[in-house]
């Protein structure tokens, strides 16, 4: 699905923001705004289009939407003959969006990354992964894309309310949407911190890399979050101004959504997400589907999207 409008929030090609108007919308009332956050382990392959038909599905059901791009780790290519996105379980296909995908079906579960989540293990060699993530420019894309929103909002969708935002994020994106409405508990010197807090009406995480020391313990993504962070030399001190479970109690109204046999951002680290928020003094919604691996969450023909949806909309109306 084509966006209804697309608009720059800065100058590289990577700051763009799709926006889709809803469907059949009710003119007698304001349609709350979605902004989408796609996952791919923050790495350049990987770019907003694979969430595009989440997107449209969202607009099918009342939202507008707003998809935002953002820049991610170096363009290095994969190995010859690996997979881009390897299959969580069985013999991997090439999908109709390009990537593999384990069931011609389409009921199969893609990865996230270039490796394998529960254990590490790389489709192609370690010179040839592509790199997660860039740091600063990864963090500042996703800062100034959500400061310019109400003002690119009031152009391009000017039926959606702006008081009735709920940021969502798959995966990689799940932790950004995370780590967005957290902005102001960002330690004082971070280029990102704000002074208060987004005028949110909540965040619904996908399978989100929300805690960067069980992801890292688990492998996930091939130590996506380590080397988004540039490596073990800098992992502990950046883990303040870019792991989601450190920023805690964030006061926004906060859901989870996971499956429970997700091989490639595995339960534990969402679960660790919400424990660590009920210490804070803050409950976080944590909704866990039987028999749901990583991407059925954001594919339209699964019942586990009809559910995320419905979680947006208990925070959205």
């Amino acid at each position: 699905m084509d966006p209804d409008v697309t608009m720059a929030y800065g100058d590289h090609p990577d700051q763009v923001i799709d926006f889709y108007a809803p469907r059949e919308p009710d003119p007698e009332i304001p349609t709350p705004l979605v902004v989408v956050l796609h996952g791919g382990a923050w790495r350049a392959p990987y770019d907003r289009r694979h969430i595009t038909p989440f997107a449209d599905f969202l607009t099918r059901r009342g939202f507008a939407v707003a998809n935002v791009e953002y820049r991610r780790g170096e363009a290095t290519s994969p190995a010859p003959g690996a997979l881009a996105i390897p299959a969580q379980g069985g013999p991997a296909v090439s999908g109709p969006d390009g990537v593999a995908s384990s069931g011609a079906d389409g009921s199969g579960d893609r990865g996230d990354g270039g490796a394998r989540g529960g254990s590490g293990t790389a489709t192609g060699t370690a010179t040839s992964t592509p790199v997660a993530g860039r740091w600063p420019d990864t963090f500042d894309d996703v800062a100034a894309a959500l400061d310019a929103l109400p003002a690119l909002v009031r152009e391009a969708l000017p039926q959606a309310d702006p008081r009735r935002i709920v940021i969502t994020g798959h995966s990689a994106g799940g932790h950004l949407a995370l780590w967005a409405a957290a902005r102001h508990l960002l330690p004082a010197d971070a280029p990102w911190h704000t002074d208060r807090p987004a005028s949110l009406r909540g965040v619904v995480a996908l399978a989100p890399i929300a805690d960067f020391q069980v992801a890292e313990k688990l492998a996930v993504c091939g130590g996506a979050s380590r080397q988004f962070l540039g490596g073990e030399a800098t992992f502990a001190e950046r883990l303040p101004y870019a792991d989601p479970v450190r920023l805690l109690p964030t006061g926004i109204a906060t859901t989870l959504v996971q499956g429970r046999t997700d091989i490639v951002v595995p339960q534990a680290v969402a679960e660790s997400y919400a424990d660590a928020a009920a210490k804070a003094g803050e409950v976080v919604g944590l909704t866990l589907l039987d028999d749901v691996g990583h991407f059925p969450l954001i594919d339209p023909a699964a019942d586990a999207c009809a559910v995320v949806a419905e979680e947006i909309a208990q925070l959205a109306w």
